[in-house]
């Protein structure tokens, strides 16, 4: 029987909240020479993810589309089996099992990613765990390799230790033999410590950048704390890397990230702004840690598809702690009519 050429797929044609997500069923796409169509068996929420649903902040809109987002469908990691291939890809045939992050469409059933990018799911994890690691880990590995550049014994700090880039981060510190001291609230001082974490700051009780201890390297990810307070909590020639934040609606913490960027000169301690990119190299080595044992995906739930709007609600409330899978593969959701997202 030939296999219809539509698919369910999540999409957005205006900025908003939430519900300006919509099922609905597209057609599929079809590979280029050098893309791999990819059956989608599940797929991650990231905070970018809410950038792009809201277009806030508006600076980003010069990226996504002024008035309203160039690409419809939204989503970036993926996990699945390959269905099919264009007529330059080499590296992958039908029925193998992939995963990647992509610039989008990965809330779909269907998904076309160039070869390039595209990584063979580690064999120890299931797709819905698969999902969770591309945007999150590849960030993660490249704060803490390429751009902190830690070592065996340094003291390394990561501020937002339970979210979804935090959880890699532990881990991946650990991999490269730091002394790993996670923060984060409360309900999450067992699950940073599960994580491999030396030391749990729970910053409800305790503020790390005012208890005179100093570290060779902090990561960033919560965004809460001035640079100064983050200087004093570094070692003299210590490393700060800023890979999150928040800031107004207008260009986020983009004003903070500059002012880094200009002070850094200036003074002993190294400050940087980073954001990774896609990449088939990186997802290789994260492969390499998973299937050694060394990392594993946390996720705190899975939603279906056709809950996309409560999904993603979810992770902006904040409260969010590691990963949000989205179950692609067994969603049998009708397609939605205007105004049925609504709760």
């Amino acid at each position: 029987m030939q296999q219809s050429a539509t698919m369910k797929a999540i999409v957005q044609h205006a900025y908003g909240d939430a519900d300006v997500l919509r099922l609905q069923e597209i057609a599929r796409p079809t590979p280029r020479a050098n893309d791999v169509l990819v059956r989608v068996h599940a797929a991650s929420i990231n905070h970018g993810d809410w950038f792009t649903t809201t277009g806030r902040p508006y600076i980003t809109r010069a990226a996504l589309g002024l008035r309203r987002p160039r690409v419809a469908v939204r989503g970036r990691d993926l996990a699945g089996r390959v269905e099919a291939v264009g007529a330059a890809v080499t590296r992958f045939r039908s029925g193998d099992d992939v995963y990647s992050e992509t610039t989008a469409g990965s809330f779909a059933e269907y998904a076309c990613v160039p070869e390039r990018l595209l990584a063979r799911k580690p064999a120890n994890l299931s797709f819905e765990q698969a999902a969770a690691v591309p945007v999150a880990g590849v960030t993660a590995l490249r704060a803490l390799r390429d751009v902190a550049l830690v070592q065996p014994g340094q003291a390394v700090l990561i501020n937002g230790a339970s979210g979804g880039v935090g959880t890699f981060a532990v881990q991946i510190a650990r991999t490269l033999g730091a002394d790993v001291t996670g923060v984060c609230s409360t309900r999450n001082v067992e699950l940073v410590r599960s994580l491999g974490a030396d030391h749990v700051i729970d910053y409800t009780r305790e503020d790390f950048a005012g208890s005179g201890q100093r570290y060779d390297v902090i990561v960033d990810l919560a965004g809460r704390h001035p640079l100064a307070a983050y200087r004093r909590a570094l070692t003299r020639t210590g490393t700060l890397v800023l890979a999150s934040g928040h800031g107004g609606p207008f260009i986020g913490p983009l004003g903070r990230y500059l002012r880094a960027l200009a002070l850094s000169p200036f003074v002993p301690q190294r400050l940087r702004v980073h954001a990774a990119k896609p990449s088939h190299t990186d997802l290789v080595a994260l492969t390499a840690l998973i299937e050694a044992q060394a990392v594993t995906p946390a996720i705190e739930t899975t939603y279906p598809m056709a809950d996309i709007v409560k999904a993603i609600r979810h992770l902006a409330e904040q409260h969010a702690r590691s990963k949000i899978v989205i179950a692609v593969r067994d969603s049998h959701a009708a397609t939605t009519t205007e105004g049925d997202r609504s709760e």
